[in-house]
């Protein structure tokens, strides 16, 4: 392909969107060239920085003018020396940019980012239709076609300057994995169980069963680690804290809310608003749990010292009511400084961890003998091996300590402040479930192996000489604590939640521990929970939440969701009883982790071609199996309250379904609706069509669907939840336009289908004529046994004016359905069905509606400037009054707009328009079954009783009959729709059909076609020929005399139809078929004139006759 532009186009020194590089790659400038043909051009498109701009070369010293005899209007060309440029065994020169003289683009990353974001910004490619038409017609290529951003200007050049500039400025907060997810999630993890539960947990279940519930909730925390591993690495997860980045030049919010997204990006709005719902709440809540913990610690340090407020449950309320509000304030005052303090506690808690493992092997004293720690002893770990559980079952224990696994998604909840999610998210979150889980068991072991159960804490309490222990592990070591079995000790593993200060080497470092692991946990969640709910009101899934959705700072920071979750977490703080908030959180926590498990299983299963997780080590069916764990143990532990949460999440989910919101997310619901309609239609094309199963599949032609509401609305009411229902549009005229509107119009008019609830399809072809398009639509609809069978098409109201091809392709139409063996159904209401005019004025009012309300606002956008500019305001006055007088003026011709549309806003047609949405009332339906096509002409008419809008009509039956015969005929047709089951309300035999009809209907016919005639008989035969040849469409003598008796027919049929079905709701008539090359067009078109003038809304049914009803079973 060649380019009209001059050599000094290409060598302009402008900045270039095509670089092109000319290389010398040779060494030998003496080698003898091939001139047998031309190597192939290899081309390749590079985007540089200078991206809107001219084509430029650059040369390598020396090759400026052996380039110029190589570019002559930009073809190449053999130079005077028989050199080529191209030549691969001499100077061979190659195009460094691929993709010169062309607007095709490379692949680039730029244009797959933010694919079907609303918000985000994004380069576009060019599109096939500027490549196409541009190759087409050999045009320079556009500059500019490239590298288009919509929502702003910005080129993929411009973004790493950008970048570099807003970090340099602070406005980046960016994390590793080990920062951002290790860290987090072993903080999280590491929450108030650790210190002030675990030994309580191993002192009930014993070292046994304590190994089993730690096992058992790694269990699941693993397979959980391992589903949100593959979620997360399936493409970027949006999440996090919704920090403002620059992309592409354009300030775009990262989304948030990590959990969240995993859910409902994987399994759609429904689960997803759900979940992320109850996702947002139990890390609300569980801010409560840690800071209650908290408080127990502080609480227990006033009593050792005398130092009550008030009383233990009140001092509890009230240190953790300040804790909450200083974690309130730390999370406010941004990330950089949370993640500042989350490292400092890190560091405390492993000291912590370490200063307990060294207190072990420390030999103990006998004030700590006293109170049950003997170090190491092999007695006290037979002994507390076994399980003793004192009002506790193993589950409930389990419930206790469950939420001490819950941190494994701190990570994945700020995954938009991570520098690699994909990377960051798998790696940290396994390694930081490793670690954690291998020292509760280490914790576990350790602290049942030098602690007994029960302790008094008193020195004295020897064991007396001659005393019988009993297998007690603590008489055998010296100490008597059966006074325990009588009254309750205040030490022991199951009686003191500060065991493990007690048996560390320096006890003020466990304390350090505690206040480490609670207000890290508590001031992850207190993050976590705001960036969730933020990401579920942007969604505006909940429209009454959006108000949470806003965002404050370079952060975005939810300031609204921290005040929301501080008064939830006041509220659960009140309750000021641990063991109380952990089930009410193990419930909802359980609950998530059954969904993310699920998720990940229902993508794998779905078998999406964008399933493409970079994490491997995962399987659909342990996703399956954790899922399944989440819910029983979510049952085991407290039946009533899982009932409920999956109540929750019912009425959350029916609620998103019902309201539907505008989000497409390509969830893997969306693949698995598609996955098993494909599995649905190739089992149906096995399948033998059956006369039982026979249902209306109708092609429409509406044209635009909102063109021609009423039509739609009548086959919709008998191919609703029935039957196949396609709206059929055919655009003609000049190709290039007609493929251009119809493309720019499929999803408009399916979605506007969608909004106004009716289920069909939309459909439409450019061709060159409308039966053209038609017969291509009829031939090729459908897929497989759902293929149409019926064609539904208005009555042409203006035949008699509209010209002989016009008339030739509507005849056309219906031979060609009747050639395809489909039913055909003309439906004829007494306005017509064409309301484009209508929809044209309506818009019109509306944008003019929109201009009045935009200066209304600016008058008070310049009111408010004027008030507040005070002493300007004297001057602002009489710009106000030439506001308002240029609004009065405007105001008064909108006024004359509308007084003058009033007159073409035609109400009776909307009304006619929306008939068939109303409920029909008592009334019939009348059907004229004069011709047995196969039953479709009854069948129709038997669905629509059916239909809640229909059911108070009651079908009336008319067929013909012979008038010696009308008792017998009328027992025939009773004895037949009994045995169809068919009910009704009259049968009616009609014996005088073939009588003529009075003289004034059939002057009116005659009057209605003479225009249309030919009247050869009137004239010689030279002038008649020649007649024929010029308008072979009129209607001649010899044809209405040969039809003379048809015609008779239909209009006598009008003359019935005005005497008996005048009153109907519907009328449901027979149509007649005309022979193929034998009727003419108008002749035909005046019989349907005929037939359905001045009556109710008529149907014109004609079946292929084929059978669709039978008898038998």
């Amino acid at each position: 392909m060649s380019m009209n532009n001059s050599p000094n186009v290409f060598l302009d020194p402008s900045p270039n969107r095509f670089q092109v590089n000319v290389i010398n790659e040779s060494h030998d400038n003496n080698a003898t060239p091939q001139e047998d043909a031309d190597p192939p051009h290899y081309e390749e498109t590079s985007f540089t920085e200078e991206a809107h701009s001219r084509h430029r070369i650059s040369h390598r010293p020396g090759n400026r003018a052996l380039y110029e005899n190589f570019i002559q209007n930009g073809d190449t060309v053999k130079s005077d020396g028989n050199l080529h440029p191209y030549d691969t065994h001499s100077n061979t020169y190659y195009l460094k940019t691929f993709g010169h003289n062309t607007v095709d683009a490379v692949p680039n990353i730029d244009y797959y980012r933010n694919t079907g974001s609303i918000t985000g910004a994004k380069m576009n490619r060019p599109s096939l239709l500027e490549i196409h038409e541009q190759l087409a017609k050999n045009i320079a290529v556009n500059p500019g076609s490239i590298e288009r951003v919509t929502n702003g200007d910005g080129t993929p050049g411009d973004e790493a300057t950008a970048n570099k500039e807003e970090e340099s400025k602070g406005g980046f907060v960016k994390f590793g994995w080990v920062k951002g997810v290790l860290v987090r999630c072993m903080l999280n993890i590491w929450g108030v169980m650790l210190f002030i539960r675990l030994s309580w947990i191993v002192g009930q279940a014993g070292i046994g069963l304590g190994v089993v519930i730690i096992l058992l909730a790694t269990t699941v925390t693993s397979i959980t680690g391992l589903s949100t591993s593959a979620i997360a690495t399936n493409g970027f997860v949006r999440g996090g804290l919704g920090i403002v980045v620059i992309l592409l030049s354009v300030v775009v919010t990262t989304l948030t809310g990590g959990a969240y997204y995993l859910i409902s990006r994987s399994l759609g709005p429904e689960f997803g608003g759900s979940i992320g719902l109850i996702f947002a709440f139990a890390n609300a809540v569980a801010v409560a749990m840690y800071v209650v913990g908290f408080a127990e610690t502080v609480v227990e340090l006033l009593q050792s010292n005398g130092a009550l407020m008030v009383d233990e449950s009140n001092d509890i309320r009230i240190v953790g009511s300040i804790t909450v509000v200083v974690l309130l304030g730390i999370s406010v005052a941004g990330m950089e400084w949370e993640a500042k303090t989350q490292v400092i506690l890190l560091v405390i808690l492993l000291i912590a961890i370490a200063n307990f493992f060294i207190g072990t092997v420390i030999p103990t004293s006998n004030e700590k003998k006293a109170k049950g720690f003997f170090n190491y002893q092999a007695s006290i770990f037979a002994e507390n091996f076994g399980p003793v559980f004192r009002g506790e079952g193993f589950f409930s224990v389990f419930a206790i300590f469950f939420p001490a696994a819950t941190g494994i998604l701190a990570g994945a909840n700020i995954s938009g402040d991570l520098e690699d999610p994909q990377a960051a998210i798998p790696k940290g979150t396994m390694l930081a479930i490793l670690i954690t889980s291998v020292a509760y068991l280490g914790v576990a072991i350790c602290v049942a192996a030098c602690v007994v159960r029960d302790a008094t804490g008193n020195t004295n309490d020897t064991v007396v000489s001659g005393m019988n222990c009993n297998g007690s592990s603590a008489c055998t070591l010296g100490y008597d604590f059966s006074s325990c079995k009588a009254q309750e000790c205040r030490y022991g593993l199951m009686n003191n939640f500060q065991v493990m200060s007690m048996v560390s080497g320096f006890g003020p470092l466990i304390t350090a521990g505690i206040f480490s692991a609670t207000l890290s946990s508590a001031l992850a969640s207190l993050v976590s929970a705001p960036k969730v709910f933020q990401a579920l009101c942007k969604d505006n899934i909940y429209k009454a939440l959006h108000f949470f959705a806003k965002g404050y700072g370079k952060n975005n920071e939810p300031l609204r969701g921290y005040v929301l979750t501080f008064i939830i977490a006041m509220a659960f703080i009140l309750i000021a009883e641990l063991n109380t908030i952990a089930p009410i959180i193990s419930n909802f926590f359980l609950a998530s982790y059954a969904l993310i498990n699920f998720s990940c299983f229902h993508a794998s299963y779905a078998k999406s071609p964008g399933w493409r997780p970079a994490f491997k080590y995962y399987n659909m069916w342990v996703s399956l199996f954790g899922a399944m764990l989440c819910c029983g143990v979510m049952f085991v532990i407290n039946w009533w309250a899982a009932l409920i949460t999956y109540a929750i999440e019912l009425f959350l989910y029916i609620y998103v379904m019902y309201k539907k919101p505008e989000v497409n997310w390509g969830s893997s619901a969306q693949a698995l609706y598609y996955v098993n309609a494909l599995d649905s239609a190739l089992e149906l094309t096995a399948v033998e069509d059956h006369v039982k199963n026979f249902r209306p599949q109708c092609i429409v032609l509406t044209g635009g669907p909102m063109t021609r509401p009423a039509l739609l609305d009548i086959t919709h009411s008998f191919t609703k939840n029935n039957g196949l229902c396609i709206c059929c549009q055919v655009y003609t005229g000049p190709r290039k336009l007609c493929v251009k509107e119809m493309n720019s119009g499929m999803a408009k008019k399916q979605a506007w289908l969608t909004k106004n609830k009716r289920k069909a399809f939309y459909a439409a072809v450019a061709a060159d004529s409308f039966r053209d398009g038609v017969k291509s639509l009829l031939q090729a609809s459908g897929l497989g046994r759902m293929r149409p069978n019926t064609l539904v098409l208005g009555f042409k109201t203006d035949w008699r004016d509209a010209s002989a091809v016009q008339i030739e392709n509507y005849m056309g139409v219906i031979h060609d359905a009747f050639d395809f063996e489909l039913g055909v159904v003309i439906v004829r209401i007494s306005q017509g069905f064409d309301i484009s005019q209508v929809l044209q004025v309506q818009e019109e009012l509306e944008k003019l509606e929109q201009e009045r309300l935009a200066l209304e606002a600016t008058i008070k956008d310049n009111e408010f400037e004027e008030e507040s500019r005070g002493i300007c305001g004297l001057f602002g006055k009489a710009r106000k009054l030439n506001i308002t007088k240029r609004v009065t003026k405007k105001d008064s011709s909108i006024n004359t707009i509308q007084s003058m549309h009033v007159g073409e806003f035609n109400q009776r047609l909307l009304e006619a328009s929306n008939q068939f949405k109303k409920k029909q009332g008592k009334g019939t339906i009348d059907v004229w079954w004069l011709f047995d096509d196969g039953g479709l002409t009854l069948l129709i008419p038997y669905i629509l009783t059916m239909r809640k809008k229909w059911k108070d009509c009651k079908l009336r039956i008319f067929t013909g009959g012979k008038i010696n015969r009308i008792e017998d005929e009328k027992l025939a047709m009773t004895s037949l729709l009994s045995k169809f089951r068919i009910k009704y309300a009259d049968i009616k035999i009609i014996g005088n059909i073939n009588m003529k009809p009075n003289k004034e209907s059939w002057k009116f016919f005659e009057e209605m076609i003479e225009p249309h005639r030919l009247h050869e008989s009137c004239k010689d035969l030279t002038t008649a020929e020649k007649l024929k040849r010029e308008t072979p469409w009129k209607i001649t003598d010899a044809e209405l005399e040969a039809f003379k008796e048809k015609s008779y027919r239909q209009v006598r049929l009008n003359e019935l139809l005005q005497a008996y079905s005048r009153a109907a709701n519907l009328i449901v008539l027979s149509l007649p078929v005309a022979k193929k090359g034998v009727v003419s067009d108008h002749l035909y078109m005046a019989w349907l004139e005929i037939l359905s003038k001045n009556l109710p809304p008529i149907l014109l049914v004609r079946g292929n006759h084929k059978n669709v009803l039978t008898f038998y079973s």
